[in-house]
């Protein structure tokens, strides 16, 4: 029993070390992003029903927690291609529609919206 407890433990910390947090510059830029979708008055799509940006921005905080507690981030254009340009279930892309304009993929929306911000 003490071997079991002993592997669990070694199990746990190890799993706990290898989870890595975006790097301080990506998760700055990746809130950024996430702060526009929220307060942009923009609509979200995904799975065939749409969300307001501050939901969509809840959802997509919870598919980064989930890519950076496995260490599949280390930039915000990874965060975009892997966690919120698709839905991890249906594969379908996400859309972002604004206003009266055609609706975009969300991964070509979130890549203008970066362009501005690096660009600031």
């Amino acid at each position: 029993m003490a071997k079991l407890t002993a592997a669990l433990l070694a199990f746990a910390l190890h799993a706990t070390v290898l989870a890595a947090p975006l790097p301080g510059p990506a998760r700055a830029e990746v809130n950024a992003l996430l702060a526009r979708l929220h307060s942009s008055g923009c609509q979200f799509n995904r799975n065939g029903s749409w969300y307001t940006g501050a939901e969509a921005r809840k959802h997509l905080l919870r598919k980064l927690e989930y890519l950076e507690d496995r260490s599949l981030v280390a930039s915000a254009e990874q965060f975009i291609d892997k966690g919120a340009a698709a839905s991890s279930s249906s594969g379908k892309a996400y859309l972002v529609k604004c206003a009266d304009a055609q609706a975009l993929e969300s991964k070509a929306w979130l890549l203008a919206e970066l362009k501005a911000i690096r660009a600031r």
